[in-house]
């Protein structure tokens, strides 16, 4: 299939092979999966149902997308636009609506974090949708970046050493999330909304660009591509390179001794 009318070929190419490669490396999707897509409408969710839907159509292997929409309820979050995006695809969007924003407001303690409180809601939502629609997999638009960002959060902030899984099992055992744009860099997927000519939609919550720890690890990590240009490529190679007998843990420790 082409490139979406205005994309790049090669740029296209790109991201359709990283994918590809998650989906291979990882063992993502299999014959007969049922996937709840998570599309917040933001680029990287616009670019995953892209993908995921040419992949779907190329693909040895059958299985269902099931878009699904998350609104919390705040003020002007534009659910027309990410409709008519999906109908486009011959696909039909699920929309969940929640009072997540009401929620947040009354029950958010002083000094915790109003993102986190929101993604775990959203989350909660999201699983419920896809148990509620009967899928077994649950489709994130985490991408390289995003993995790396988290990698650093965790090593500067909490003083542990991890970022996310490209698949994992959920608590209850029923859902598995899988990530699949975790080989693609934000700066491509960026691109290709730009050349697309799509119009991501935000949320529209009142702190959309308050993390400031995460806007301070996208610095940092601008200021070292300057003089280290693979530098991202590197985080997330190390990521899938892990040597438990150099690290302090004294479980995994004992168990390389």
């Amino acid at each position: 299939m082409a490139a979406p009318e205005g994309v790049a070929p090669a740029l296209w190419r790109k991201l359709r092979h990283g994918v590809g490669k998650a989906i291979g490396d990882f063992q993502l999707i299999s014959a007969g999966d049922r996937i709840c897509v998570g599309l917040s409408g933001g680029k990287d969710s616009l670019v995953m149902l892209l993908l995921l839907h040419e992949l779907q159509r190329r693909a040895p292997i059958r299985y269902e997308l099931v878009p699904v929409t998350v609104d919390a309820g705040f003020s002007g979050f534009d659910t027309t636009t990410i409709r008519s995006f999906v109908e486009q695809l011959g696909l039909q969007l699920h929309l969940e609506q929640t009072e997540h924003a009401a929620l947040i407001s009354s029950k958010l303690r002083p000094g915790s974090s109003y993102c986190s409180f929101c993604a775990r809601l959203k989350r909660g939502a999201l699983y419920g949708a896809a148990r509620r629609l009967g899928c077994n997999l649950l489709a994130l638009g985490h991408h390289r970046d995003d993995f790396i960002e988290t990698l650093l959060l965790n090593q500067f902030f909490i003083g542990t050493l991890k970022a996310m899984a490209p698949r994992m099992l959920c608590d209850d055992g029923d859902i598995t999330v899988i990530r699949p744009l975790v080989n693609l860099a934000e700066d491509d997927i960026r691109l290709a909304v730009q050349q697309a000519g799509l119009t991501p939609v935000t949320c529209c919550c009142p702190v959309a660009t308050a993390d400031q720890q995460r806007q301070r690890m996208k610095q940092l990590l601008q200021q070292l591509e300057q003089e280290i240009p693979q530098i991202k490529n590197s985080l997330l190679a190390a990521l899938g390179n892990v040597q438990p007998r150099h690290l302090l843990d004294p479980l995994l420790t004992k168990q390389g001794a």
